[in-house]
């Protein structure tokens, strides 16, 4: 069973395609990051995924309902926390999680006290006495409270400290290990690294690359830190080797995976005293991504 579908999802303002052909496919129990930089359509994805806006073409279905017509059904099911939050600020925090709570038919107290506490969230205080942080937290402890299936976030930890965005993804990690899903909105890569089982990237209302990041990571590079005893000829001219950087005998720079292997052999030759490589990481595929493809304007 799929959660969450498009084949081909078209919105155009006029004459602006926003969004143009966007296939995506969530499954039960799996943390989808949708990542991209503001202005790639992300929101404008999630406003048509929650029925708030209507697709010009394509196919747009969660729990295998369509999205437009069946707004109403499909939000009992899915807890939203949108990337700007507006709380009513003459209630106070308490009272706006326990009005979404109970939209929602959920009426978990010991969760809710205990996602209050996890967040360090005064509830007694008025919304409009909160900092940002504050009211991303409401918005929060409201999601994670509800029994949904599935949590859409659009840029969820804006505004939240480290110690609070720990906590925002321990939430997440317990949703998925309840079974749920979550499509998680996000420019933050390292975020989307640490959480997501799955990722698309979007430039300029297109996905540009899909996948896990094992299967994404042979398209990108791996860096790679090597000292020698004797200096090294001719390192920056071979095939896959990029942005190199020398001081001394130690050479830093990144190689493409295909050509790693004939790369360390070739540094060998010259006695190598120390040489350590990491995985490529999700930012370093999404830059080499918008620098093929002319950068994100």
């Amino acid at each position: 069973m799929t959660v969450l579908r498009t084949r081909n999802l078209t919105k155009k303002f006029g004459k602006f395609t926003a969004l143009d052909r966007i296939n995506l496919e969530v499954k039960p129990g799996e943390i989808y990051g949708f990542i991209g930089p503001n202005g790639a359509g992300k929101t404008t994805t999630i406003r048509v995924l929650l029925g708030i806006l209507k697709a010009t073409e394509g196919e747009v279905t969660v729990f295998g309902k369509d999205a437009w017509k069946d707004a109403v059904e499909i939000h009992r099911k899915v807890a939203y926390v949108p990337g700007e939050i507006n709380l009513w600020p003459e209630l106070t925090g308490g009272e706006v999680i326990d009005l979404f709570v109970k939209m929602r038919g959920s009426n978990n107290q010991s969760r809710r006290e205990e996602l209050i506490e996890k967040f360090n969230l005064e509830p007694t205080k008025k919304c409009g006495t909160y900092s940002r942080g504050n009211r991303q937290k409401v918005a929060l402890v409201s999601a994670f409270s509800s029994d949904a299936d599935l949590y859409i976030l659009d840029e969820p930890s804006t505004g939240l400290d480290p110690l609070m965005d720990k906590m925002f993804r321990e939430c997440v990690m317990e949703a998925r290990e309840a079974g749920k899903s979550v499509f998680l909105s996000s420019h933050i890569l390292s975020e989307v690294e640490k959480l997501c089982d799955r990722v698309s990237i979007i430039r300029k209302g297109q996905i540009i690359e899909t996948g896990s990041l094992m299967e994404m990571r042979h398209l990108t590079r791996t860096n790679v830190l090597a000292e020698t005893r004797q200096p090294v000829k001719d390192l920056g001219t071979m095939k896959g080797v990029h942005n190199l950087r020398e001081n001394g005998q130690q050479y830093s720079f990144q190689v493409d995976s295909e050509e790693l292997g004939r790369v360390i052999n070739y540094l060998s030759q010259f006695h190598l005293v120390k040489l350590e490589s990491a995985p490529p990481t999700l930012e370093d595929l999404f830059m080499r991504h918008y620098e093929e493809t002319g950068g994100a304007s």
